[in-house]
């Protein structure tokens, strides 16, 4: 159980907001020709590709790259800088196993008003869960709720789930959700995360409405 516990790493930034960059893409390449000939396989790679170009030492935030604004309670305010000058928001939350050792991520945005769903939310979990079995949400000991897993990557396996006006009120009141997960290699066990919903409501506040 403890290779499961800590089979996930850190997911990448903002990953609802830009769901397009975590599938993998596949596009057809031309066979190289006699001035461009094909790389040999396992060539070291260059030397350019192994330095570092640094980054702003004020902690200026760079375009394109995510940062944690602030945290309100235990939630960060994970932000991307575009070059038009927005900035857009979403909430964040890393999930570990009571001692320490991380196990998923969970990240939450507004969505426009008038859809069924107030919110969209991505939770990341490892690569060996059962997914047949879903993952389910329950808020200081309510009734659950089961979402399915939308798709897995090499970084592991997403559940994109909207949360109505109704369940985002649920949110705003309690003091902490858990998610229940369940292994791949023991499916007759859970593994059940913590959510803390400490400063839920100030940081929804100043999440984004994102409109995909």
């Amino acid at each position: 159980m403890s290779r499961f516990l800590t089979a996930l790493p850190v997911a990448l930034a903002l990953a609802c907001a830009a769901p397009a960059a975590l599938f993998a893409q596949t596009t057809e390449t031309p066979p190289a020709t006699e001035q461009e000939a094909a790389p040999e396989t396992g060539a070291a790679p260059k030397i350019e590709d192994q330095l570092s170009l640094g980054e702003n030492a004020d902690g200026t935030p760079e375009i394109g790259k995510p940062y944690t604004k602030e945290v309100v309670g235990s939630w960060e305010m994970r932000c991307i800088r575009g070059e038009d000058g927005s900035e857009p928001c979403q909430m964040y939350q890393l999930l570990d196993d009571g001692q320490g050792a991380p196990v998923a991520e969970f990240s939450l945005f507004r969505l426009p008003e008038g859809g069924k769903a107030a919110a969209g939310a991505t939770i990341v979990v490892p690569l060996e869960t059962a997914l047949p079995q879903q993952l389910t949400i329950s808020v200081d000991g309510g009734k659950a709720r089961r979402y399915p897993y939308a798709f897995c990557n090499p970084v592991g396996c997403y559940v994109r789930l909207g949360l109505t006006a109704d369940d985002v009120a649920t949110f705003k009141r309690g003091k902490e959700a858990v998610i229940t997960i369940v292994p791949a290699l023991a499916p007759d066990q859970q593994v059940k995360l913590n959510l803390s919903l400490d400063g839920f409501t100030a940081s929804y506040d100043k999440s984004s409405v994102i409109d995909q």
